[in-house]
């Protein structure tokens, strides 16, 4: 029934390219493209529906085989029930010669998102209770939405405010508010196995660089490299409207839910903040302790914090209907910085620096979770004399054993069936990479069995 209602606009040409091949190289280099993308796409007014969103998946296709899906205003998804279409063209508050004192084109964030069709003029008591300033940070544009509530208004400085007079003003929002489509941008692709992660990452905020620009250009590049090297799960990528877009998701997609082994949620990236990872509603998923070491082997002074229903899209992943492994990446979280929500969220806010760090992180915190294995020793008794299998240094008496051996020692005396290579990496404090090197190298020569991955 859902389904029947969602038209899918066509693919990307399937021979289309794939986007520009990023750096490899410092942090630095791919955040200088990741940042770019970002000021292409910082003037563009988003919101949960509209033209705005359309606009910026189609520049992002131009990095990423991004499949559209347009759903029908008045679906209902689960409790929810999709908007009708918001576009906005203008909006102005001007002095009666015509001088504008507010203007959307200035900047976006000056109208309340989401507000009605206004012309009329009016005096300051009647325009005060629409106007929206922030009194403690007074240059600042704060960001304000109105998305289920019809209503209008406008978003200004206090010094903004302060400067205006009694007016009258000439007051104009040329916008519509009807029946049309919410759209979602999906990538999806195919590893060496049906079994999923999933990455989602918000499209509808305006002009805010790091909440969420920096998911959205971080979502787009790690698409154009997994498509280029595949992960061993299928890779599936939402570029979805905050709320309404998961629940939308989710509502059309439960058949695909139970391959969903893994995922993140990407938000504000991009900022000189530490990285912060917050834990999915189970605590203990696989891409919880994935994110836990990568940040504890790769970024000390990382903070991990427990699953709260506030916050982003994980809110809807990890809801007790589905309760899917997915966590949170971000840097400083939201609502801790003063810049959140507000115009000093901007493009000099985000770094390449943070930016290409970022796309690090997530790529390595989704190929441990992607590799993650359990195995059992086929030579349990004692340990495996490893030297006649050209596993083991020639010379002895060396003192300890040289990190490669080491790891090799731990798969060999944990690998009981109980503990994943991931368990076995923390228990053993050695990073993942050393340890699935090892158990590579132990299954090569038939010391290890890899056991079938668990489901559920």
């Amino acid at each position: 029934m859902i389904a029947a209602q969602a038209a899918m606009l066509p693919d990307a040409d399937a021979d289309a390219d794939t986007g520009p091949e990023l750096p490899e190289g410092p942090a630095e280099g791919t955040g200088a493209a990741l940042h770019a993308l970002a000021a292409r796409l910082f003037p563009i007014c988003r919101s949960i529906t509209g033209d705005g969103v359309r606009q910026s998946l189609s520049i992002l296709r131009e990095w990423a085989d991004i499949r559209f899906i347009d759903v029908s205003s008045g679906m209902q998804v689960f409790d929810w029930t999709v908007p009708d279409e918001w576009n906005i063209r203008d909006a102005y508050i001007a002095r009666a010669g015509g001088e504008r004192v507010v203007d959307f084109r200035v900047n976006n964030l000056h109208v309340l998102n989401y507000s009605i069709p206004v012309r009329g003029r009016f005096t300051m008591a009647e325009l005060r209770p629409r106007l929206h300033t922030l009194p403690d940070q007074p240059d600042l544009i704060p960001y304000r939405t109105s998305y289920y509530n019809p209503n209008w208004g406008f978003c200004l400085s206090q010094r903004q405010l302060d400067a205006m007079g009694d007016g009258p003003f000439d007051v104009v929002i040329d916008s519509s508010v009807a029946p049309g489509s919410l759209t979602m941008g999906e990538i999806v692709i195919p590893g060496a196995i049906e079994d999923e992660i999933l990455v989602s990452t918000h499209v509808c905020h305006p002009s805010l660089a790091n909440d969420n620009l920096s998911g959205l250009v971080i979502a787009a590049a790690l698409a154009g490299r997994a498509t280029r090297a595949p992960l061993r799960h299928t890779l599936r990528i939402l570029f979805v409207p905050g709320t309404i877009g998961s629940i939308t998701w989710l509502a059309l997609n439960e058949h695909i839910v139970p391959r969903i082994r893994h995922g993140l949620v990407l938000t504000g990236l991009g900022d000189r903040g530490a990285f912060t990872y917050k834990r999915s509603r189970r605590g203990d998923a696989v891409v919880d302790r994935a994110a836990r070491h990568v940040l504890a082997d790769r970024h000390p002074g990382s903070g991990v914090i427990d699953f709260s229903p506030w916050g982003y899209d994980e809110r809807q992943y990890c809801s007790p209907g589905f309760d899917l492994p997915v966590g949170r990446l971000s840097r400083s979280p939201h609502g801790e910085f003063p810049e959140y929500h507000t115009s000093a969220d901007d493009l000099d806010f985000i770094t390449p620096a943070a930016l290409g760090e970022a796309l690090a992180a997530v790529e390595a915190i989704l190929s441990v979770a992607d590799r993650d294995a359990t195995y059992r020793a086929t030579a349990p008794k004692g340990e495996p004399r490893l030297g006649k299998r050209g596993l083991y240094r020639t010379t002895a008496g060396q003192g300890g054993a040289v990190p490669d051996e080491l790891a090799m020692l731990w798969m060999l005396n944990q690998s009981d069936g109980s503990r994943s290579t991931l368990d076995i990496a923390d228990r053993a404090k050695l990073p993942f990479e050393a340890i699935h090197g090892a158990a590579t190298a132990l299954s090569g020569v038939g010391l290890l069995d890899r056991l079938p991955a668990a489901t559920g």
